[in-house]
């Protein structure tokens, strides 16, 4: 069940009409129809509630829904291809996020916008709010701010914390990438990938990508091939530096892509077809930048033999929904107090194996819509969850 790709276009007049009054409520789960009703739900019951978990925290796990609740979390300084326009205008983003949770993962959530872009702040706000929420979504924060955000609320916050940008996109790649390789009947392991971005996606990739055995990857930033020795690297590209380019290119992405099996794109930056042309035969082009891939689906299939971009009206679209409804839905069900490599890598496996059922050049991941997807994720992740340990 792979779905298919829109063939009418979205009007402006579907979208504004799609967010008027936002896209969210909250819903009472239990009715309130009578004063017995309103006194178990509020006073004087809910006092009874309140003591318990006074006198046993761990009690507001099962009498509140704290435990099951995810925040989608954002400063709207990396907002989808706006950059950053703040956090009001980020909330429409935030809100679909906490939908999609809803949808497909079956999952509670709220949006969370903060008016502040500091690391400290935004770590002291969720450290305050910890009570009401039971894992974090951080979504469209700059880097390289959100590594460091993200790494010190996993060591403050005792559960899952995961930057969607970051992980949802890399698990969703890899997944694509076993597929795409499953087509072309070759090995992951040896392939030569060119990442294009060394921001927050295109780190998280490379990290994956090498997790999953992947020998030889490249990064690129806007100054070209991130080899060792290279001036005016941060940390994060400086642990790239010597962890990558196994080959020692200098050079931009021409030489980076010399027979080169997979592009990933994910910098925003158009690029010439014709640096297409060097890479390997079967070669695999990941054009993900949104609205606009880096080469027109039309164009880098004149090179590859699979393409593959972040948009729904292409095929072949690597959407963070089939990833991060069940990377959380499995993390809470198994009582998860992190997210680990593991279960990043559990999550990509099983959205491969629903893949497989229906596999092709145009078909090398499931549609987004393929209701099979979330509870497979979720349940590898919570099984990696317990044999990681940490739950």
């Amino acid at each position: 069940m792979t779905g298919t790709t829109m063939t009418t276009p979205v009007t402006d007049t579907e979208i504004f009409e799609g967010h008027e009054g936002g896209k969210l409520s909250v819903a009472a789960t239990r009715p309130i129809s009578s004063p017995r009703d309103l006194s178990v739900a509020y006073t004087p019951g809910v006092a009874k509630v309140s003591r318990a978990i006074a006198e046993d925290a761990a009690k507001a796990k099962r009498y509140t829904w704290a435990d099951r609740l995810v925040v989608v979390v954002s400063d709207g300084t990396a907002v989808l291809g706006l950059g950053d326009i703040g956090a009001s205008a980020s909330l429409p983003v935030m809100e679909g996020k906490s939908v999609l949770f809803k949808t497909f993962g079956g999952l509670d959530s709220i949006p969370l916008v903060l008016d502040t872009t500091d690391v400290d702040e935004i770590i002291e706000t969720l450290v305050r709010l910890r009570p009401s929420f039971g894992a974090v979504n951080l979504e469209d924060i700059s880097a390289p701010r959100c590594f460091e955000l993200e790494d010190r609320l996993k060591e403050v916050l005792d559960c899952p914390v995961m930057h969607d940008d970051q992980h949802g996109t890399a698990i969703v790649t890899l997944a694509a990438l076993r597929g795409a390789n499953q087509v072309l009947g070759k090995d992951i392991s040896g392939q030569r990938v060119v990442v294009s971005g060394a921001g927050a996606a295109g780190v998280a990739c490379a990290r994956i990508l090498q997790n999953a055995g992947v020998a030889d990857v490249t990064v690129l930033d806007s100054r070209g091939i991130i080899h060792a020795g290279r001036d005016g690297l941060n940390p994060i590209k400086q642990k790239l530096a010597e962890t990558t380019n196994a080959a020692g290119l200098r050079g931009g992405l021409g030489e980076a892509l010399k027979g080169a099996d997979v592009f990933l794109g994910l910098s925003g930056a158009t690029i010439d077809e014709s640096l297409l042309a060097g890479m390997s035969d079967d070669a695999i082009v990941f054009a993900l930048s949104n609205p606009d891939p880096e080469v027109h689906p039309a164009a880098a299939s004149r090179y590859a033999k699979i393409v593959a971009t972040g948009r729904s009206d292409f095929p072949n679209q690597i959407n963070n929904v089939l990833a991060f409804p069940g990377v959380f839905r499995g993390a809470l069900d198994s009582g998860a107090r992190a997210i680990t490599e593991n279960m990043k890598l559990a999550a990509a496996e099983a959205i491969f194996a629903v893949a497989q059922d229906d596999l092709g050049p145009d078909r090398i991941v499931p549609s987004p819509l393929d209701p099979r997807v979330a509870p497979e994720v979720a349940a590898a992740v919570a099984k990696a969850a317990e044999a990681d340990g940490v739950v």
